[in-house]
């Protein structure tokens, strides 16, 4: 009797702390389907029933796991084109240029959100959410979703933070010692450089300025016949837009920058790694025990596919790897022909279970900020290849803290990377740099599930969380400027000069008045 009476109390427990949470993910990319997945699997395991927007369905069903198809944004944003190492190297796509990621990304999201499987799902009067929690990549137009379910908003940022996520809950980062995200230099800033990061902050916010019309015409169209079903008005984008009630940040002071963060930004990098690493198939379990002279895990990404790199550079590579007395793992996606003996290609790489080995002594990647993390995380040494987005960033603060080198992807590949490996497996610095960094990273109060699983929950008990709101968001930027302020010094000034030449006027006047009345008198 006892018992069962245990047993209810849990069970009536775990229903109230229940909530229904909309998770929303939709790019096409393995990297931004890991993230989602990492929210999908703490917030299941609390027991919320989850309905997540995603273009990769999970394959492990959950009873209280609802997944909203939206595959066919593969073709609104075509990673396989897009991302590609040669288009890439000959420069036919600049995927640094802001205002183009500013422009195509909300078209990609318009795509989302008037998807027929996302639209019959926000038609549907009946369907009620707690929380909506949506990746943000350069739109804001999921915020829609909240307005529609009339519930809070949750950001969610893949990259380190940065002034476009920064200034939607509170204001855009310094840009005198904070680079953009997109930049390919660190902090201190030359003269030059201080000039551009501004200049850059500024066309960015005129850019964003411009696109409001077009966005707003697109979340109408998407959001307001939902919310009229409902019997509500829709609120205006741009009230929308900067209503989120916290933004979680796949991000950590291990492998980032320490700038100035909000009350309602909450750092969560790492929550993606399992606490339990899945075993290594055999045939790469083997082949790592058998590394004993350590092993070289390389790998451009889930997006960045090394058979694009040049038939030069891949010979080049090979044949530096051959030189090596350590085994060498390469993450490739067709086999290559006359490889050396101490190089293996793998189609598919378990990465964790890679970087969790003890012989695995150095890790060669693109510079993702996932493969940054779980670098860190397993206190393994880095080499550097950025090709795209935050990329460089990642890698130069990776070289700022000693834990590894930058290699570019050119005709110089093969040179500058066989000095990269003697370099890094050679001197201790290395080693002992990525162990510190990963002692800081792993020194928390609580795990970063749990802190995603704490924050979520907060934001819904407190209803949207306002009182983590920054005041900096009830402010108009000329007024955070102190513009009305010099306005009104220079007025001032204005008009006391100009009485003050008034006066001096007058009682010059005067004075040659008085002279000429003197000089008719004498």
């Amino acid at each position: 009797m006892l018992l069962r009476s245990i047993v209810i109390i849990l069970i009536l427990n775990n229903l109230c702390g229940a909530y229904k949470i909309l998770l929303v993910f939709p790019v096409p990319g393995r990297s931004h389907a890991i993230l989602g997945e990492g929210y999908v699997r703490h917030l299941l395991n609390d027991g919320h029933e989850v309905t997540y927007i995603a273009p990769i369905p999970m394959k492990n069903s959950h009873p209280k796991l609802r997944q909203i198809d939206v595959s066919t944004n593969f073709e609104l944003m075509p990673t396989d084109k897009i991302f590609n190492i040669e288009i890439v190297l000959k420069n036919q796509l600049n995927l640094k240029d802001f205002k183009f990621l500013l422009y195509a990304t909300s078209d990609f999201a318009n795509g989302t959100i008037n998807h027929p499987n996302v639209q019959r799902l926000i038609q549907d009067p009946s369907e009620h959410f707690d929380v909506v929690i949506a990746e943000w990549l350069y739109s804001e137009l999921y915020a829609g979703f909240s307005s529609v379910f009339n519930c809070p908003l949750i950001w969610s940022s893949s990259m380190e933070p940065h002034s476009l996520v920064l200034d939607l809950i509170d204001e855009a980062l310094n840009p005198a010692y904070n680079p953009h995200h997109l930049s390919d230099i660190l902090q201190p800033f030359s003269f030059f450089d201080r000039i551009n990061e501004l200049w850059t902050l500024i066309d960015t916010k005129i850019f964003k300025w411009r696109l409001r019309h077009r966005e707003n015409s697109m979340f109408n169209i998407a959001f307001e016949s939902s919310v009229t079903k409902r019997g509500r008005k829709l609120p205006s984008f741009n009230e929308v837009r900067y209503n989120g009630s916290l933004m979680l940040g796949n991000s950590h002071i291990a492998s980032g920058a320490a700038v100035r963060l909000p009350r309602n930004y909450v750092p969560i990098g790492g929550y993606h790694i399992n606490e339990i690493i899945d075993p290594l198939p055999s045939n790469l379990q083997n082949l790592m025990d058998d590394a004993k002279n350590g092993l070289i895990y390389f790998s451009m990404g889930s997006m960045l596919l090394s058979r694009n790199i040049p038939i030069e550079m891949k010979r080049g590579l090979l044949k530096v790897f051959s030189k090596l007395n350590q085994t060498v793992l390469w993450k490739f996606e067709e086999e290559l022909p006359d490889l050396p003996k101490n190089v293996h290609i793998v189609t598919w790489a378990p990465q964790l279970g890679i970087l969790a080995h003890p012989n695995c002594k150095l890790f060669i990647t693109h510079g993702g900020l996932l493969s940054i993390l779980e670098a860190v995380h397993f206190g393994v040494p880095v080499i550097g290849v950025p090709m795209y987005g935050d990329q460089h960033l990642n890698v130069n603060r990776v070289v700022d803290k000693g834990f590894g080198k930058r290699v570019d992807l050119n005709s110089e590949i093969a040179t500058q990377m066989d000095i990269a490996i003697k370099e890094v497996l050679n001197e201790p610095r290395f080693v002992q740099k990525v162990k510190e960094y990963s002692l800081i990273f792993h020194d928390r109060l609580n795990s970063p599930g749990k802190v995603l699983s704490y924050w979520v929950s907060h934001v819904i008990k407190t209803n949207g969380a306002p009182h983590l709101r920054s005041p900096a968001k009830l402010v108009p930027w000329y007024q955070k400027l102190y513009l009305d302020l010099a306005f009104l010094i220079l007025v001032t000034l204005y008009i006391s000069f100009k009485i003050l030449i008034k006066l001096l006027t007058v009682i010059l006047s005067f004075r040659s008045r008085l002279n000429t009345i003197k000089m008719k008198l004498l």
